[in-house]
């Protein structure tokens, strides 16, 4: 199998993902453009040698539809020889893309591959594109269907997380993204967005809150509660774990990932590859997994796919020095701490989701690109990145520095 190394990577700034959002009026389209030309001149990149443009995308309709990379690549002004494909497995799309790039390069298909996601959520709303899963009873009942808020309560409930936790690890999580942005530790990766004149639209995380404390996040409502009890789904979850009497709503908007617009890819390549263009490898992908897990839990998968890859992979979770773990909802982190008794100085060390918000199809290749960035930073060797996937799914994968 031939090695597949990590070559550089970039992201834009997470707009917010309403309509006064900074990102609002840049089409899905050209926010992928601006990470293929960031991508390119970077690395003085002849674009004619990349082999495919990958890239995931949740709700792939509208603007944001009809192979949305292989658009943003004529609008990026690639050659016409750059081939792209759009994939989707929720909210681990980002990282599946650059996944499935790897496996290409690994099995010698391809040499040059850019892998990343789009979403622009203030444009094209959560759900959209539609599906069977949610919307066709014949599926949804032996799914355990319920909105993901009521699974990350009902996890909250099963083990023990009380809302001062769910709201503490929030906390901390605006306070690390915070911190990082002060200190300039995003600033090699994160691209601007500029206007067709040339001026900023947006250079920084925009949903981050740093001023939250406990007392404000007290003052919020259970965002949850209702679809759970009056939308008959906490019986649902309860049919699913009987064992659960009750489900504490813990979660609300200030413990939850924010919904936002953004664009990442990752450049990925093999050693000829490389050494076409000129460039020195930063990582290298050592592993990677995907695995179904409880549907009703649903947002447990990471746990459960860190096991399957130490596994496969022949290693221990000794061998990791920093974990990345999308921040769908507080308890999903603290779920994963607890399982495998991890530090919290060992993982999200940066903040997350909760504090800069989570474009469903970008965010597996953004975090994957901070926490080689802190790698780096730190001069540590490994990293374990993944998400929990809606439906009950998880991704990870384990990137090495050179």
């Amino acid at each position: 199998m031939t090695e597949v190394f990590i070559y550089d990577h970039v992201r834009t700034p997470r707009g917010r993902g309403k309509k006064d959002g900074a990102l609002h009026e840049v089409p899905s389209v050209r926010l992928a453009a601006k990470t293929l030309e960031a991508i390119r001149d970077r690395n003085g990149l002849d674009t004619g040698t990349v082999d495919d443009i990958i890239m995931g995308c949740v709700d792939p309709v509208m603007d944001a539809g009809a192979v949305i990379p292989k658009a943003a690549a004529f609008e990026a002004g690639y050659s016409t020889k750059a081939p792209g494909m759009q994939i989707s497995r929720f909210c681990a799309s980002g990282l599946d893309a650059v996944n499935f790039g790897a496996g290409k390069i690994a099995q010698g298909a391809d040499d040059i591959v850019i892998a990343g996601g789009v979403e622009s959520m203030s444009r094209i709303g959560l759900g959209m594109s539609g599906g069977a899963w949610f919307m066709d009873p014949s599926v949804n009942f032996p799914a355990y269907f319920m909105p993901q808020g009521v699974s990350a309560d009902l996890i909250a409930t099963k083990y023990g997380f009380s809302r001062t936790d769910v709201d503490a690890y929030a906390v901390e999580s605006q306070k690390r993204a915070a911190h990082a942005w002060e200190k300039g530790w995003f600033d090699k990766s994160v691209i601007p967005v500029k206007d067709q004149n040339g001026l900023t639209i947006l250079a920084k995380d925009e949903h981050m809150r740093s001023g939250t404390d406990m007392q404000a996040l007290a003052s919020l409502n259970p965002s949850f509660q209702m679809p759970g009890e009056m939308g008959g789904f906490e019986a649902v979850g309860i049919q699913a774990h009987p064992e659960i009497e009750r489900i504490n709503y813990v979660h609300h908007a200030g413990n939850s990932s924010g919904i936002v617009d953004g664009a990442s890819v990752v450049l990925l390549g093999s050693k000829a590859g490389g050494e076409s263009m000129g460039k020195k490898p930063r990582a290298r992908i050592k592993a990677f997994a995907n695995i179904g897990s409880d549907p009703a839990l649903m947002l447990t998968g990471p746990v459960d796919v860190t096991e399957k890859l130490l596994k496969r992979s022949g290693m221990s979770l000794g061998d990791i020095d920093l974990f990345e773990l999308n921040e769908a909802f507080a308890a999903v982190v603290l779920r994963y701490m607890q399982a495998f008794d991890i530090d919290h100085d060992r993982i999200n060390v940066n903040g997350g989701a909760i504090a800069m918000g989570h474009p469903l199809g970008a965010t597996g290749a953004m975090i994957l690109g901070t926490v080689l960035d802190e790698l780096e930073r730190r001069d540590l060797n490994t990293a374990l990145v993944t998400l929990c996937i809606g439906a009950g799914m998880g991704t990870a994968t384990v990137i090495e520095r050179i």
